[in-house]
C-alpha cells in the first residue's frame, strides 16, 4: 500500500471521533509499526494530526461536525492572480460543447469558467457550492451533486476515500484546478481533496487542468495524477520554458492565454 493511500485511510479513520488507535491503525493498514510511526510522524510535521498517548488526533478544532482541509482557503485565494484566472476560465469555457455534460471540479480557476456557460444548456457536475451558485441563475444549465459532507473553508461538497458519493454520470471532459503542477503530476494539499478527484477522473474522457502560472512554482503535496493521465493544461504566459517542455514531452496539450 502506498504512503498516499494509507494516509486517506488514516484520515478516514480519524473522522468519525477525532482519534484513531495504533491498534486500530495496524489493522486497517496492515502495515508495520515503524511504518505507521513514520506516517503519523510526517503528518504530524506537517500540522495534519497531532500524536497522543495510545494513537493520533485531529488537531483541536477539527472534528467530524465541522470538517476542514488543508491549503489555502477558498476566500483567501480567490484574490490572488484573478486576471489570469479570469482568461484562464473564458478559454476553458470555450472548450465546452452546446447540450453537452461536463464535470468541474471545484477551485477558484474553474469558478472562472461559469459566466462564459450561459446559453449553451449543459449537464453539469460539480462539487462546489460556489459554482452551483454561480450557475444557478443560468435556467438552461443542469446542475448535478454529489453527497458528503460540506467543506465550509472550499465550499466544497466532499465524501471520505472509499465511499462512493458520485451520481451514475460520465462526461466527455472534467475541468478541474491543482494546488501545484510538475513534472511528478498536478498536486493538491489534503489526501480527502485527492481522493474525490480522482473519482471524477476516473469518469471523464478527457483531463482538462486550470492552473495559473504560479501553481508552477509550488511543487509540493499530493499527487492527484501524473501528466500522463492530464490531456491538455491551460494556463498563462508565465509558465516557464522548462514547464511548458515537460508537459509537451509528457503529450499534454498546452493553451497559453
Amino acid at each position: 500500500m502506498h504512503a498516499a493511500e494509507r494516509e486517506r485511510r488514516i484520515f478516514e479513520a480519524l473522522r468519525p471521533t477525532g482519534f484513531v488507535s495504533y491498534r486500530d491503525l495496524e489493522v486497517l493498514l496492515d502495515a508495520s509499526p515503524a511504518t505507521i510511526r513514520r506516517d503519523l510522524t510526517r503528518l504530524e510535521e506537517s500540522g495534519q494530526i497531532v500524536r497522543v498517548h495510545g494513537g493520533a488526533k485531529l488537531p483541536d478544532g477539527e472534528d467530524a461536525s465541522g470538517p476542514r482541509l488543508l491549503g489555502t482557503s477558498f476566500d483567501q485565494n480567490i484574490t490572488q492572480n484573478l486576471a489570469p484566472k479570469q482568461a484562464i476560465g473564458k478559454a476553458a469555457a470555450a472548450l465546452c460543447q452546446p447540450g453537452e455534460g461536463v464535470m468541474i471540479d471545484g477551485g477558484t480557476t474553474t469558478l472562472q469558467m461559469c459566466p462564459h456557460l450561459d446559453g449553451l444548456g449543459l449537464q453539469v457536475l460539480t462539487n462546489s457550492l460556489h459554482i452551483v451558485n454561480a450557475l444557478l441563475p443560468q435556467t438552461g444549465t443542469r446542475i448535478l451533486l454529489p453527497s458528503g459532507a460540506v467543506f465550509r473553508e472550499q465550499n466544497i461538497i466532499l465524501a471520505p476515500a472509499g465511499e462512493e458519493s458520485m451520481p451514475r454520470f460520465h462526461a466527455p471532459r472534467l475541468f478541474m484546478g491543482a494546488a501545484a503542477i510538475g513534472p511528478q503530476g498536478a498536486m493538491q494539499a489534503d489526501p480527502v481533496l485527492v481522493a474525490a478527484e480522482r473519482r471524477l477522473i476516473d469518469r471523464a474522457e478527457e483531463v482538462i487542468l486550470l492552473v495559473d502560472s504560479s501553481k508552477f512554482r509550488t511543487q509540493s503535496g499530493t499527487i492527484v495524477c501524473g501528466l500522463d493521465e492530464i490531456d491538455t493544461v491551460i494556463t498563462d504566459s508565465g509558465i516557464a520554458p522548462d514547464m511548458a517542455k515537460a508537459l509537451h514531452d509528457a503529450g499534454v496539450a498546452l493553451v497559453v492565454v
